[in-house]
């Protein structure tokens, strides 16, 4: 015999979390389409949140009943957790770097003479009150040493980031430096990003230097420090194949 309490708060829960997976959805594609501006979008996220919060809770909920009287209708609420579960750990994971890492926006392998954005929509130099919190919160983020030539490196990096499907504003090997723009993987916002490619000091190596900004928002939740470990690390990896 079904448990129709049980059933019936499984599949409670799982409209609940299919509404949170098609909100984020939604929220993504009409920012990307140009449908609504950032607050309506993550408002809309929010609302996404939300509802698959409420979609765990029931779940949740459905399952003890479950558990209690058996036997049947177990199904639902394992599908309403399911389906709950990815938004909301998405909300979590969100809400995490948003209060462990500082309120800056604007990351620099080097911040005593950080790259200058030239070719981007607001050129503007690296802000020096983020160099004390930046080196607190991201010691990893340090310039690159490359055994290799400066036009082999150039073209390493320039490379990398062609491969990365990011949209390059400038690449002058005389300027010493490269200027893209890179999208985030759902919502498309756009950062800012200048890879400053020099000669070594000594012998026939170079040196790399990368910052990354965000375009939008005065905290990036760790995002611009993460593409400068992970750009220098793939570089890194290039040059020594």
């Amino acid at each position: 015999m079904r448990n129709p309490t049980a059933t019936l708060l499984g599949w409670a829960a799982a409209l609940l979390g299919a509404a949170s997976i098609l909100l984020l959805a939604l929220a993504a594609l009409g920012f990307r389409r140009d449908w609504w501006p950032v607050p309506r979008a993550l408002d809309l996220a929010a609302w996404g949140a939300w509802a698959s919060a409420a979609g765990v809770v029931l779940a949740l909920v459905a399952l003890i009943v479950w558990l209690l009287r058996r036997p049947g209708g177990g199904w639902p609420p394992l599908l309403g957790l399911i389906l709950s579960l990815p938004v909301l750990l998405a909300a979590g994971a969100w809400q995490y770097a948003t209060v462990t890492t500082p309120a800056i926006n604007d990351i620099s392998t080097d911040t005593g003479n950080p790259p200058v954005f030239w070719f981007t929509v607001t050129p503007s130099d690296y802000p020096a009150r983020n160099a004390e919190p930046q080196r607190a919160a991201y010691p990893g983020v340090r310039p690159l040493d490359l055994p290799l030539p400066f036009e082999a490196a150039f073209s390493e990096a320039l490379a990398l980031v062609e491969a990365r499907g990011w949209e390059v504003l400038s690449a002058d090997p005389s300027e010493n430096q490269i200027e893209a723009i890179a999208r985030s993987r759902l919502f498309g916002f756009e950062d800012e990003v200048a890879i400053r490619v020099t000669p070594a000091e000594e012998g026939e190596g170079s040196r790399v230097d990368m910052r990354s900004r965000s375009r939008l928002g005065q905290i990036d939740r760790g995002a611009n420090a993460r593409r400068i470990r992970a750009f220098l690390d793939d570089l890194e990896a290039r040059a020594a194949d």
